[in-house]
Order: C-alpha cells, then sequence, then structure tokens
C-alpha cells in the first residue's frame, strides 16, 4: 500500500531564507497552516503514517540493519535483510564488511569506499620517485646567511610617514 504524501515544510521557509523547511509545529494565534487554511502546507498528523507492516523498511522492501563490524552479517538472511554500515566505521573494517557481505550475498547501501587501491592490504601502491637530495656541503652558518639575503631582497623598504602637524591648545600660551 502506498500513496504519495505531502512534502512536509515549516509555514513561511519559502518566504524567508533563515527559515529552513524543516518541520516545526506551527504555533501562532492566527497561523493559517496550523488551521489547516486550503492553500497552505499540511500539518503533519497521525493519518498520514505508513501502515504497521511496511513501517521501518527501506524503499527497496527491505529490511535495513545496521552493522558495525564483520560478526554482524553472520546472521542476516539476505532474502530479508539489507545492511547498513555504520558511519564510525573506518576505511580498514568497512573494506572487511564489504568483502563479507560480497561472499555471503548480502547487499549493502552505503560500501563508500573512497579509495579501495589504498585500503586492501593487498594492493601495495608504488612509492612516488623521491625529489633529488640537495648536496649537504654547506655550513649551517652559510645557510643563514645565504636566508638573510633572500629576506633582504624581498623586503621592500616601507615608505616613512609624515608627522601629523600638532594642533594648538587654547587657553595656555
Amino acid at each position: 500500500m502506498s500513496y504519495k504524501r505531502p512534502r512536509f515544510v515549516r509555514e513561511e521557509s519559502w518566504r524567508y531564507k533563515r527559515v529552513k523547511e524543516a518541520w516545526r509545529a506551527p504555533h501562532g494565534k492566527t497561523s493559517r497552516v496550523r488551521r489547516s487554511k486550503k492553500g497552505w502546507p499540511a500539518v503533519v498528523k497521525i493519518g498520514y503514517s505508513r501502515p504497521k507492516a511496511t513501517r521501518g523498511f527501506h524503499p527497496s522492501g527491505f529490511k535495513e540493519v545496521m552493522v558495525w563490524r564483520v560478526q554482524d552479517l553472520d546472521h542476516l538472511d539476505p532474502k530479508v535483510v539489507v545492511a547498513r554500515i555504520a558511519h564510525t566505521v573506518g576505511e580498514n573494517k568497512r573494506v572487511q564488511i564489504v568483502e563479507a557481505a560480497k561472499k555471503a550475498n548480502i547487499r549493502i547501501l552505503n560500501p563508500g569506499l573512497k579509495k579501495p587501491a589504498e585500503a586492501v592490504p593487498e594492493a601495495v601502491a608504488e612509492p612516488a620517485p623521491a625529489e633529488p637530495v640537495p648536496e649537504a656541503t654547506e655550513t649551517k652558518e652559510q645557510a643563514k646567511e645565504e636566508m638573510k639575503e633572500e629576506k633582504k631582497e624581498e623586503a621592500k623598504p616601507k615608505p616613512k610617514k609624515k608627522a601629523k602637524p600638532r594642533a594648538k591648545r587654547k587657553g595656555k600660551k
């Protein structure tokens, strides 16, 4: 049983940027939304809820289950359930969970592998060629002197400020 529910938006959210669309119940004495006036958005009511049999299901028709570790996949039935990996799970454990889910034929809603080549331990990326290291024949003192010279070249002389004439005081001579 599926039907189109209205889009519940906060009153006047279309009018002001500072008022976000997230639903808030109207409380005003003259609020048109609270009074359910024609042409104004609908108010959230219990009649818009889904049937108990389909409540909590993913739009695909499967029941959603949160997964934090690989062992959580052991008791899941792939015909009835889909898994959602918790947002606190790191990249390496996420890779392990996705691999275990593929073996068990369980669908993952948010695999979210950002860098699969780096996350999987078998795939080792080759290091980038290093830049040639300059010879360290000069001493620290020479290096400091060179740095000072470079700073002097970069620094531009600031124009001197002209002194403002002082205002004459009244009453004193």
